[in-house]
């Protein structure tokens, strides 16, 4: 590590703005400040939606683009991680790393592990309900048995109900989810038992909200006709009434722990003497009745329930409006503009920066032409509202994947992938004032930035086939000029864009002797010619002269702002173009010829073409006429 550098820490962890995971990234926060180091958050949303959930199993792709290896350490966050195969495949990518890491949630061979003592902490809740409230008849309503927290707190539910003479199963032992799905299947089952529990312990605090909930429904109160306990100490189960008795996860002595870990093998690599253990603390309250409910504390939690239900709605509304705009830009810049103007509903942040794929070319990946990623990419949005940050990269990379800091105070960054369906189209930066996360609005965002760079990408595509259309509907296939009506069109135009009186030119060539080339040496040596006098017209326009093949060897031109010096001299260019091509193209057999006819006249934006060129198409056979004459 350079001398002098600030030390930077890498997080890693799914569903960050969860109302349970919020508190972790609150204290990692708080401890990155304390400890003075540069904290990288990556995030990743998983699997979105309940229902008909869709899964973003290809979001950790963006790793593949950063160079992991510029941080000094990195804490991993295995837990919640809800798409088959998305934290090991995270998990894959730290194990190649040289710096330590750290797991916080799973115990993982090969890292640096947290031992938080979950099975201490069901202890103490059961020990609590047995010793203080002298409950015997307790029942326990675990979490997926097949899921592993679910597993190790039923084992010690068992172990620590036998150590006090009770059945290990307790009275009744019911399946959850983890969520609140099964709270009234569950109430169902507890009321239902022969002996109706004195006290249910849930093995985390959602399923007792859920259950505490359906009991209600049946007429059952908490705690006064049935204590309801929780675990993992939630934000919602401070908050919900009854308060919960619960187990709190310690997630500021998890934080601290870590990083501090790690700041001191950064320094001391050597360092063997460390403890990475986290006691979990028993909450004693409301639900099991150690606390009275406090009625102020409950007119304030309504208060504030109710201003935060009334910013949801504006910041709903402002959502609505924001999506509106997006879908209303055109370009990349007016994207920007919108979200700059607009984004104001996910909580204070200070900087926000997006960053896209550019191939090789330098061409982003919202533009059609975008024809695979180098590992560059180009910065789209850039709000930087304190000007802490330098702009001089054009493009960023593996090793400068963080814009460069103006600044010498310790940041903290939020980083995740901006798609769309199965498209990857960068990522984002996003830092937060204070010490608390985003909301959901945040995603939001992000969700629709992917889309509408989805939709300018396909929008750039379809502008492109209709010009590639168009210019085929305009352009002789054998030639490549444009045919009678590409020639028509923008004659006219030009015509139609006259302000004054101009000189103008028209001419009609034609190839003399096609016929009898198609006869003696076939149509394929007819095309050929052609092309030759095409290319021999083509080549002699070079003072802007519109050029067009608008039938079999038949071909306009047309020229504005000219004179009869000027038309003799793209005669004498035409001639001589000919008398070139026959000198050393020619196969011998015959001569390439033209007759042409010219016209030079005065018009202004009511001038009709087809007039002038009928003049020089009577011209054209004139001559035409005149060689056969000659030849008689």
């Amino acid at each position: 590590m350079a001398e002098n550098r600030r030390k930077r820490i890498a997080l890693f962890g799914n569903n960050f703005t969860s109302r349970y995971k919020r508190g972790l990234c609150r204290a990692f926060t708080l401890a990155a400040g304390e400890f003075d180091i540069d904290l990288v958050i990556f995030n990743t949303y998983g699997k979105i939606g309940t229902r008909s959930g869709f899964n973003e199993d290809y979001e950790t792709e963006i790793l593949d683009y950063f160079d992991l290896e510029q941080f000094d350490g990195v804490v991993f966050d295995g837990e919640g991680y809800n798409v088959v195969g998305m934290s090991e495949s995270i998990e894959k990518r730290l194990r190649a790393l040289k710096c330590p890491v750290i797991s916080i949630s799973s115990h993982i061979e090969g890292f640096y592990n947290i031992r938080f003592d979950d099975s201490g902490g069901l202890r103490n809740m059961v020990d609590h309900l047995i010793e203080h409230h002298h409950f015997s008849r307790i029942a326990y309503f675990s979490g997926p048995f097949d899921h592993p927290d679910a597993r190790s707190r039923l084992a010690e539910f068992r172990e620590v109900m036998k150590d006090h003479g009770l059945p290990e199963n307790g009275v009744g032992m019911f399946e959850g989810d983890f969520w609140f799905n099964m709270g009234n299947e569950a109430a169902h089952y507890f009321l239902s038992l022969p002996e109706r529990p004195e006290a249910i312990v849930c093995a985390n605090d959602y399923m007792a909200i859920s259950l505490i909930n359906n009991l209600r429904k049946f007429g059952v109160g908490v705690p006064e006709d049935m204590v309801v306990t929780g675990y993992d100490g939630t934000v919602e189960g401070r908050e919900y009434l009854p308060h919960l008795t619960s187990v709190t996860r310690e997630r500021t002595d998890i934080a601290y722990k870590s990083l501090k870990l790690l700041v001191d093998l950064i320094d001391d690599p050597e360092k063997t003497d460390f403890d990475l253990s986290v006691t979990p603390k028993l909450i004693r309250s409301q639900s099991c009745g150690c606390e009275p409910l406090d009625y102020q504390h409950v007119l304030d939690f309504v208060s504030t329930t109710q201003e935060e239900n009334r910013m949801m709605g504006t910041y709903l509304y402002e959502s609505e409006s924001a999506m509106v705009k997006l879908n209303m830009v055109t370009n990349i810049r007016e994207m920007e503009a919108v979200f700059k103007e607009d984004s104001v509903n996910f909580g204070e942040y200070s900087s926000f920066f997006m960053m896209v794929h550019a191939d090789k070319k330098g061409i982003p990946m919202f533009d059609s032409s975008f024809s695979g990623p180098s590992g560059a990419f180009i910065p789209v949005i850039w709000v930087d509202k304190n000007n802490d940050y330098l702009r001089s990269p054009h493009y960023f990379n593996r090793s400068l994947f963080i814009p460069p800091a103006d600044s010498d105070r310790p940041h903290v960054y939020y980083i995740m992938s901006v798609h769309c369906a199965d498209k990857l189209f960068g990522y984002s930066i996003v830092e937060m004032c204070g010490k608390e996360i985003f909301t959901e609005y945040h995603n939001v965002w992000l969700h629709n930035l992917g889309i509408i760079l989805n939709a300018l990408q396909k929008e750039d595509r379809i502008h492109k086939l209709i010009n590639k259309l168009e210019g085929l509907s305009i352009t002789d296939g054998l030639t490549g000029m444009l045919n009678r009506r590409g020639f028509e069109d923008r004659s006219r135009n030009r015509i139609a864009d006259f302000h004054e009186t101009k000189t103008i030119c028209t001419m009609v060539i034609d190839m003399d002797g096609l016929k009898k080339i198609n006869d003696i040496y076939g149509h394929h040596e007819g095309d050929r010619s052609i092309k030759a006098l095409a290319d021999i017209i083509q080549k002699s326009c070079i003072n802007g002269e519109i050029a067009g093949r608008v039938g079999g060897d038949e071909f306009y031109l047309f020229a504005e702002d000219y004179s009869e010096t000027a038309l003799n001299r793209l005669i004498d260019r035409l001639l001589g173009n000919l008398r070139q091509y026959n000198e050393s193209e020619s196969t011998g057999s015959y001569q390439l010829s033209f007759s042409y006819g010219a016209y030079l006249v005065q018009t202004d934006s009511r001038g009709q073409l087809d007039d002038f060129i009928k003049i020089s198409d009577q011209r054209m056979y004139e001559q035409k006429t005149a060689k056969k004459e000659a030849r008689k």
